[in-house]
């Protein structure tokens, strides 16, 4: 079986998921979106309004974005793979509480499996602390480079972020993709990083 029919299965399985309170407020499941085959994944915290209501992460003004900032470094949004942490929009976009975690991040989880990608990228303060198990605000963490679960991580700040910080912010998220391409232009052509680093985060 393929990694793209697993992906197709697996969203059909988060469709009608009712592990937790929030299926009870969602309009859509926003499973994910991408190359099932892709070098690069995106990870933010979980579905705003917009992607509620179409049923795809990143849309509206902060997906624009994300598309503008790839296409900078050479990609298209359908080349790499877009998830967030919960598949369901919390009420009013509070964030995520630990008992919705607990019973969704099997599906991320499972996602990064299937697409195996060589470098991961965290959108925002949540996504970053929740996969490194790191108490640190994302303007310490950003634009490094963690060794995790045999791959890269780098954290940026989230699209939404960037739209309100202004041009510094923009600039931030500019040179952390920037160093992310790097880092994807380097891998070994299996994908494995020298050393898995801390297995914490969404796996400890």
């Amino acid at each position: 079986m393929t990694a793209n029919t697993e992906l197709a299965e697996l969203a059909g399985i988060a469709a009608t998921c009712v592990r937790c309170p929030l299926s009870a407020t969602r309009t859509t499941v926003v499973f994910g979106t991408g190359s099932p085959d892709a070098d690069m994944m995106f990870i933010g915290e979980a579905p705003g309004f917009h992607e509620d209501q179409q049923g795809e992460p990143f849309v509206g003004a902060a997906g624009k974005l994300l598309d503008q900032l790839l296409a900078e470094i050479g990609l298209k949004r359908e080349e790499v793979y877009i998830a967030n942490v919960l598949k369901c929009r919390p009420p009013g976009n509070r964030d995520p509480r630990p008992e919705e975690i607990e019973e969704c991040k099997g599906y991320l989880r499972r996602q990064l499996e299937l697409v195996d990608p060589k470098v991961v990228i965290t959108l925002g303060n949540f996504a970053t602390k929740l996969l490194l198990k790191r108490d640190v605000g994302i303007t310490k963490l950003r634009g490094q480079v963690f060794p995790w679960w045999n791959r890269r991580l780098i954290p940026t700040f989230h699209p939404a972020a960037a739209l309100r910080g202004g041009e510094r912010v923009l600039a931030q998220m500019r040179a952390d993709l920037a160093v992310a391409r790097a880092v994807l232009d380097e891998s070994s052509p299996d994908g494995a990083a020298e050393g898995d680093g801390e297995q914490l985060g969404l796996f400890g």
